[in-house]
Parts: C-alpha cells; sequence; structure tokens
C-alpha cells in the first residue's frame, strides 16, 4: 500500500473519532450541564419572608446600601464589599439559642474561604444597643474572627431591621425597627458581586454549611 493510500484510509478513521468525541462531548453537557445558582428577587422569595412594599418586584433587587459598624469601630460599607461574594447574617452576642451554632459554621466557612479574597462574611446584630462596639470586638476574640474577612457590625436598630427585611429577606415577622421589634433567624444569605442574593440556608445546619462552601465556588466561576 503506497503511502497516499495509507493517508486516504486513515483520515476517514480521524473524522469518526472526531464526530463520536464530539457526539460524547456534547451529550454530556446535554445530561450534565454545568451549575447555575438562581437568582432571588423578592417575588420570588417565600411572601411570609419579604415586606409587602417590594414583594412585586421580579427582577433587579439589590442588596441596599448599608452603613455599620465593626469590631474595631470602623465603618463598614457596600464599598468593603464591592467585587465581593459574601454571606450575610443576624445575631446578637447574649443570645445562648441558635447563634452560637450559626458563628461556629460561620467560622467554618471563614477557614474554608480564609485565603480567598474573593469571599467575606458579615454578621448584623439584632440587640445594637447591648453589642456596643467593645462587646464586639470580645466576642469576636472569642470566636476566632479574622477582621479582614468578617465584619461583625452594630449600627441604627432601625437601618439593620430594614435590611433584614427589605434587602435581605431574613425573617418571618413584620415589624419597625423599634423598641419593642425583634429578629431572630437562622437564615444565612449567600450575596453575590453584583449584591444580588443567590441562596438562602440554614446556619444551623452543616449540610447547609457545605452546601453554602460548594454554591460559593459555583459563584466563582460565573463570568
Amino acid at each position: 500500500m503506497s503511502k497516499q493510500s495509507a493517508n486516504n484510509s486513515i483520515l476517514p478513521l480521524i473524522i469518526l473519532l472526531i464526530l463520536v468525541l464530539g457526539t460524547v462531548l456534547a451529550l454530556y453537557v446535554f445530561l450534565f450541564p454545568e451549575k447555575k445558582l438562581p437568582v432571588f428577587n423578592p417575588y420570588d422569595v417565600n411572601p411570609d419572608l419579604v415586606d409587602k412594599s417590594v414583594s412585586d418586584i421580579k427582577k433587579g433587587h439589590r442588596i441596599a446600601d448599608f452603613t455599620l459598624f465593626n469590631q474595631n469601630g470602623d465603618t463598614i460599607t457596600q464599598n468593603d464589599y464591592k467585587d465581593k461574594i459574601y454571606v450575610a447574617d443576624f445575631f446578637f452576642c447574649r443570645c445562648q439559642t441558635i447563634c452560637p451554632i450559626m458563628t461556629l459554621n460561620m467560622k467554618d466557612l471563614q477557614d474554608a474561604f480564609i485565603d480567598d479574597d474573593e469571599v467575606k462574611f458579615l454578621s448584623h446584630s439584632v440587640t445594637p444597643i447591648m453589642d456596643s462596639i467593645p462587646v464586639l470586638r470580645a466576642y469576636a476574640d472569642e470566636k476566632g474572627v479574622v477582621d479582614s474577612k468578617w465584619n461583625i457590625t452594630t449600627g441604627s436598630k432601625k437601618h439593620i431591621y430594614h435590611l433584614a427585611r427589605k434587602s435581605y429577606f431574613a425573617v418571618l415577622d413584620e415589624g419597625d425597627g423599634g423598641l419593642q421589634d425583634f429578629v431572630h433567624t437562622e437564615n444565612f444569605i449567600l450575596v453575590d458581586k453584583k449584591r444580588q442574593i443567590r441562596g438562602f440556608y440554614d446556619g444551623t445546619d452543616k449540610k447547609d454549611i457545605q452546601r453554602i462552601i460548594n454554591d460559593i465556588k459555583v459563584l466563582k466561576k460565573e463570568k
């Protein structure tokens, strides 16, 4: 057989191999599409969690601008989370029920992404009058908070409660952020770099903590 004939017989095999590989790849993509997290707008969330003033919004929801104070007394705003993926929650330092579990689990998340500059964490005190900056500092030291990764914050109660109900959709109960109002929720909220909500999780559940880790990895792959 001549060299030309050999080349002519191999060429169809190469073409067939390329077609087979292409078909297998297409079939894999069809059967196992790349995971993509939903974007949650008020309309998509349990109505009991959404303030009625925003419940009809179907697109474009973003976490509102905020001004808070962290464990070092530094002013914390949305600029500290610009181009960051972050997990937010609501707690108070004297809590003896769900908050210690939530804080321990947030610490696990912090440790999982300790060297990842794209990922941060944000905790809001729901008893800001009691959780002064020195109290937050002591709490942060006790719980192993890394200041560059995780802000534990206080501020205006009305402002924090407004964020909980109209931005993060973290609580079931209604209220005005007044003296008798009280928020207590186990929810962790995953926020992307565009300040969009991408997931809700039970902050007391280890399985959900692993789910957050996996979902953050998915978000990091988004363009």
